[in-house]
Parts: C-alpha cells; sequence; structure tokens
C-alpha cells in the first residue's frame, strides 16, 4: 500500500494488545486503511469492535503494539513527544460525544484552550475563539457556561474548539451520540461543511443514518475491518 501524495493517512497492519494481568486482550488484529485529504469517512462497529482504539491510535493518542502509521509523509513511531503533542494541538480536531468542556469556563474560554498551549496571544486568541464560534451558529453566546447551553449547543463549542488552531483532519468519536436525531442531524450539517471546506473527516458512530453522511464506510468486527463500502447517496 503506498503513501501517494493525496493520502493523508496510511495504516498498514496496525496491531494493538493491551495486557490486563495475565490475559492479552487484540483490540486491532492488523488494520490496514488508507485515507484521503478531504475525505469524509465514518468507522462502525459494535462496543469491542476496535474503532475507539484505532481513533486514538490515528489521534497521536496511543501508539500501535505493531505496524506502521504514516501521518502525511511522517513516520509517526519515529516522532518524539513534544512532536506528536504538536500534531494534536494543530493538525488534528478531536470532537468527543461527552463534550468535555470546562464547566465554569465560558464558551469563548473554553474555545481558547487549545490556543493557550500555542501560546497565542489573549487579543489574537478572543477574536480567533469568537470567528470559531461563529462558525458553528454560538455567535451571541461566547459568555455562556455549558451549564446555560443546549448538549447541541455544547457540541457546537467543542466543535469550535476543535478548528479553532485551523487543523486538517477532525477525528469525532461518536459526536451526536449524546443528542437527539433532529439535533444530531444540524451537527452532521455542520461536519458536513467543514468538510466542503477541506477538512478531511474522520467519525465513529454507531448509528447508520449518521454513517450515511460519509463519503465512505469502514465497518469495524473483532479488531478487524468487516467491509467497506462507498456511500454513493451522499
Amino acid at each position: 500500500m503506498s503513501n501517494s501524495a493525496q493520502d493523508v493517512i496510511t495504516a498498514q497492519e496496525i496491531h494493538k494488545i493491551y495486557k490486563l494481568g495475565d490475559v492479552e486482550v487484540h483490540a486491532l488484529r492488523g488494520i490496514s486503511l488508507n485515507i484521503k485529504h478531504g475525505e469524509f469517512l465514518s468507522i462502525m462497529g459494535s462496543s469491542g469492535s476496535g474503532k475507539s482504539t484505532f481513533m486514538n491510535i490515528i489521534g497521536c493518542l496511543d501508539k500501535p503494539t505493531s505496524g506502521n502509521y504514516v501521518l502525511d509523509t511522517d513516520t509517526v513511531s519515529e516522532l518524539e513527544n513534544n512532536q506528536l503533542a504538536d500534531i494534536r494541538n494543530n493538525k488534528i480536531g478531536f470532537v468527543f460525544q461527552n463534550f468535555n468542556l470546562l464547566s465554569r469556563t465560558n464558551a469563548r474560554e473554553n474555545v481558547e484552550l487549545p490556543m493557550i498551549y500555542n501560546n497565542t496571544p489573549s487579543k489574537e486568541r478572543s477574536a480567533l475563539a469568537m470567528e470559531a464560534l461563529s462558525k458553528v451558529g454560538l455567535k451571541g453566546r461566547e459568555h455562556h457556561i455549558p451549564s446555560q447551553l443546549s448538549g447541541g449547543q455544547q457540541q457546537r463549542v467543542a466543535i469550535a474548539r476543535a478548528i479553532v488552531n485551523d487543523p486538517s483532519i477532525i477525528l469525532a468519536d461518536e459526536p451526536t451520540g449524546n443528542l437527539d436525531s433532529n439535533t444530531g442531524q444540524e451537527i452532521m450539517d455542520i461536519f458536513k461543511s467543514l468538510n466542503s471546506q477541506g477538512k478531511t473527516i474522520i467519525m465513529i458512530t454507531h448509528e447508520k443514518y449518521i454513517a450515511d453522511h460519509a463519503e465512505r464506510i469502514i465497518v469495524f468486527k473483532d479488531g478487524l475491518i468487516l467491509e467497506e463500502k462507498s456511500n454513493l447517496n451522499n
């Protein structure tokens, strides 16, 4: 499998084994997958299928037991911890099911967090955070803390935080899992808009109607790819 100029992610024979006492748990059993720049990909699978483990590896949050992972032109296993941290803060934006917002911090301040790690000046941080909130339809809500926002609005804050450093890749782990279907559809519209602007979207979901927003759907089972299909309806 070659890493063409279009591939942003090349995973080759990725294995992940966890040791629980004397027991070895094979979370991934040799996953090979190429993802192109600007692609919208969904990964489906039941609990324990390995999809979140795979997401953690491609997000540079975890390392495979064996196999090779190339992100753009970087062989990830060769990178130092500070380089991996830089990738996580600038190249990849993360969106999670539980929003992961700071409860006593308002929307703008939550969005500013990734820029603090970049040492972005305070005035610039504020302006960029406001711009990101505007992109997700939350202009005027910047001073609200999470408890004053609906679930859908909290997820919009989380998306604004994910895009504020202008990453090329967005990893979304069950981003609509805590939302009703109408709100979930609104969140998917935001992801589709971001994808139309050239961002690579990789999304884990167990909901078929959510997965169907993607151009390509990968189904995991028992740490392997069970099925791969193009979504011609998209």
